[in-house]
């Protein structure tokens, strides 16, 4: 297995990848910084893993729907770079705390 540095949100990582998977791993990583940047950029959400939280969520919930990334459409975007079909952070928000409950709040 080969090994990849990538760069999130300005944080180097060692990766490993598998021969041949270079490319599918350097675009999955430029999803993940695309969505990470764009909730970090908004200024609502500072925490790093809260960040990536909500990143994650907002990937998942693209695939669960179906939709194509934004790295394979070209949908209008939101001045924070977001897709406009994305859900509303402020709800996934709202709805993390409350599965964390008051002790597991990120914030």
């Amino acid at each position: 297995m080969k090994q990849m540095e990538v760069t999130i949100m300005g944080q180097s990582y060692l990766l490993g990848c598998p021969e041949g998977g270079e490319a599918a791993l350097s675009q999955a990583v430029s999803q993940v910084d695309r969505e990470m940047s764009a909730i970090r950029d908004a200024g609502r959400v500072k925490a790093r893993e809260r960040i990536a939280v909500l990143a994650a969520l907002n990937l998942a919930y693209q695939l669960a729907e179906g939709k194509p990334t934004a790295a394979a459409t070209s949908e209008p975007t939101t001045a924070a770079g977001r897709s406009q079909d994305l859900p509303d952070l402020d709800g996934l928000i709202r709805r993390l705390d409350e599965a964390l409950g008051h002790d597991g709040q990120l914030l």
